[in-house]
């Protein structure tokens, strides 16, 4: 009962089928030594995701060894009591050069808060936390 599929017929649709499968896949790597956000998933972290409010990553940790293309050890603190090792889908990259002020959408500079000349001086605009911050540290200064 043969169905007038050749060998080559079959490894050519199987071919089409991975390909359209890994279509949006990248191969990722890091180095040890390399610097990675952890995703901190709630089934791995329920003490640090109790709400969905709370922060879904910490702060970067450095590959200690890499176990295989998918796997990677991380110098995880003892208080997280988890292990270390994670798949490479719960690691993004730690750039050091990021700026995550920096506004795309303007043509220079960036929407950082400009230092005052003088902390008690009014602000223009919302006082916001850091301004608010600032205010009664210099205030404080002063009594």
């Amino acid at each position: 009962m043969d169905e007038g599929f050749t060998c080559k017929d079959r490894e050519k649709k199987n071919e089409q089928y991975a390909h359209k499968a890994n279509r949006g896949w990248k191969l990722v790597r890091f180095e040890p030594g390399d610097w990675v956000w952890v995703h901190m998933r709630k089934k791995m972290f329920p003490e640090q995701r109790r709400s969905k409010l709370m922060p879904q990553v910490d702060s970067p940790f450095q590959i200690i060894e890499m176990i295989n293309d998918n796997a990677y050890k991380v110098d995880l603190p003892g208080e997280y009591g988890v292990s270390a090792t994670f798949n490479v889908a719960d690691l993004s990259l730690f750039d050091v050069g990021d700026d995550l002020r920096s506004n795309s959408f303007k043509e220079r500079g960036d929407d950082a808060i400009p230092a005052l000349k003088d902390p008690l001086e009014v602000p223009v605009g919302p006082v916001i936390r850091l301004r608010a911050k600032r205010f009664k540290k210099a205030f404080n200064r002063l009594l």
